[in-house]
This record gives structure tokens, sequence and C-alpha cells, in this order.
């Protein structure tokens, strides 16, 4: 049993960043490791052939099964859905922190999001474990061939809704204070000379914090969005830089010291091409947590 628990363990963080990957919220993804952890401690190991394999298969089919009933609360969602943002160390290497950027960036979150559930896992599961087609097939209980095509169809569509470029640490980390000194000075044009032509913004309160209902596209109405936000109460928080999901970004902390919101900026180093804005309390509960610091 004391083996059995330490495989497990050793396996937990791989687990739990596959889980996320599947659902984009920590919380959830955290518990079906969880929930995994009782069906090995529950298995007839003996019968196991590949312990790797088998927690694989479990947590990806937890995660289909939570991630097809979260579809229908998605849908209902007020306002643009983003994931549950993760504090990344900022002390970490620059080839550690491009590679968090590429596994779990909100670009890439985002467009796992527009696959099917069965599309997600198969992906996932051959792009970003390694895991053979013959494997996938009897993990999704689906022939080889049509884990072939669905990992095929979703690779093109994630190639098409990422971007091509992640900026390197330090350009990114020039381009977070820029932002961050023209959004805070209310200069419109200012904030708009650092936004590419088509920049977007997502701002997700889900229906608990006032937000974007809709998605803003284009520079001049995103600077206007972030400045008439500052002008409306957020001019004495205070913001603390923070690298989340492996992107330069911030918090936003109000006059007591609590976290309102956060916010993550993709760029290629140069410009901003989308910004991205979380306060939904339900979704900073992993940020609080790392950070210690209280949820408003």
């Amino acid at each position: 049993m004391i083996e059995a628990e330490k495989l497990f363990e050793a396996e937990r963080a791989p687990l739990v960043r596959h889980a996320y990957r599947m659902l984009g919220t920590m919380a959830d993804a955290e518990d079906i490791v969880q929930d995994a952890f009782v069906r090995w401690h529950r298995a007839d190991r003996s019968n196991v052939r590949d312990p790797h394999a088998f927690l694989r298969a479990t947590v990806t089919n937890l995660a289909l099964d939570r991630l097809r009933e979260a579809r229908r609360s998605r849908e209902e969602y007020i306002g643009p859905w983003l994931p549950e943002p993760i504090i990344v160390d900022e002390s970490a290497v620059p080839e550690h922190v491009v590679t968090v950027a590429e596994d779990v960036s909100f670009a890439f979150l985002l467009a796992l999001e527009r696959l099917s559930p069965l599309e997600r896992a198969a992906f996932l599961l051959h792009d970003a474990l390694d895991v053979p087609f013959a494997e996938i097939a009897q993990t999704l209980e689906r022939s080889e061939e049509s884990e072939r095509r669905m990992a095929s169809r979703a690779r093109r569509a994630i190639h098409e809704n990422t971007p091509r470029r992640i900026a390197p640490p330090a350009s990114a980390e020039e381009l977070r204070k820029r932002f961050t000194t023209a959004v805070l000075s209310g200069d419109v044009a200012q904030i708009t000379a650092i936004l590419t032509d088509d920049v977007k913004l997502l701002s997700d309160g889900g229906g608990k914090k006032p937000a974007a209902i809709n998605p803003i596209h284009g520079a001049d109405r995103v600077a206007r969005f972030l400045d008439g936000a500052v002008r409306k109460g957020l001019a004495d928080h205070e913001v603390r830089p923070a690298l989340i999901n492996g992107m330069v970004g911030g918090l936003v902390l109000d006059h007591t010291g609590e976290l309102d919101g956060l916010f993550i900026l993709e760029g290629d180093g140069e410009k901003i091409s989308a910004v991205y804005i979380s306060r939904n309390p339900e979704k900073l509960e992993a940020v609080s947590k790392a950070t210690g610091l209280p949820i408003r």
C-alpha cells in the first residue's frame, strides 16, 4: 500500500496539470485527481499492467464527465468565461516560464474550450503527454483511426487560435510596465499606442463583479474601456506584478490590500494583442491561496 501511495504522489502534479488543461479550473482538477487516488486505492492493482496508463485514463475520464456537466453552466455564464488563473513562480528560469506559457496560457486554454470534450482529450493525451493512439483509443473507447482524426482536427484548431510567438520574459516584463503606466496615466492615446489594432479584451466577472458583458475589440475601444475602469473606481488600487499562467500580468488590490481582480497580457513583446481580466471571486481562489491575499 505504501508503494502504491508513493507511486501516485509522484504522478499527482502532472495529473493535476492534465486535469487543469482539460477543465480550465484548478479546484475541479484537484478534486478529480483526489477522486482518482480513491479509485487507485480501491483498485485490484494486481491486474493493472501499467499504473501510469491506469491513472491517466482515470483522470481523463473523470475530467470528461466533469467537462460535460460544466458545458451547460458555461453556456449560461454571464459574460465571457475565462479559465481559473494560476500563479507561476517569478523566480523560475526563463525557459521554464515560456514552456508554462505555451502549456497553460489563456489563449491555449480558450482554444481548447472551442473543442469538443473528446477532441480535447485526444489532443492533450497525444500532443501534450505523448500517449500512443492505441492507448488513447482504449481510454476513450473509440477506434484508433477515430482518435487520430480527432487529434488532427484539434491540432489545426489550436494552431489557428493561439499566438504564433510568445514574447521572451524580459520583453514581456517591459511591456507590462508600459501597460501599467499607460493605464494609470489616464491618457487614452498612450494606452492605444501599446495595443495592436485588432487587440481584444475579455473581462470575466461572472455576474458577481462589474465587467464587460461582451468581448471588446479594437485598440480605441479597449483603451477607452480601460481608462473608464480606472476612472470609475480603480484609481486608488495597487497593481502588483505577477506571472499568471506563464504570462505577465498584475494583481489588482484595493485600498485595504484585498485582491479585487487581476489581468493577463498577451503580446509579442512590442504591443499587446489581448488583455484578460478576471474579477469573479470564485476564479481567484487559487491565486488567493498561492499569494495569501484575501479576496475582496
